[in-house]
């Protein structure tokens, strides 16, 4: 289950560091991969549930970068 499905009496609650952050890139990385073979196989219509999570996990993304003061954005190792 990806970590950017979090129950509501969880929200706000977690906190955001460089290993979350990491886990959410690396499990982007795998459902784009899924998407991109499912859409190789002609088979575009099975890969919209990942789609969903993908598109989640970056909109959560954006909003931690958001959140994020200027500057104190570090790069991923």
């Amino acid at each position: 289950m990806s970590v950017a499905f979090v129950p509501d009496w969880l929200r706000g609650k977690a906190e955001v560091n460089q290993e979350t952050i990491q886990r959410l890139l690396e499990e982007n990385d795998q459902l784009i991969r899924c998407i991109v073979e499912y859409q190789n196989k002609g088979r575009a219509n099975e890969c919209v549930q990942y789609q969903h999570v993908l598109h989640r996990n970056l909109i959560y993304l954006a909003t931690i970068a958001d959140a994020s003061p200027t500057g104190a954005a570090q790069p991923v190792e």
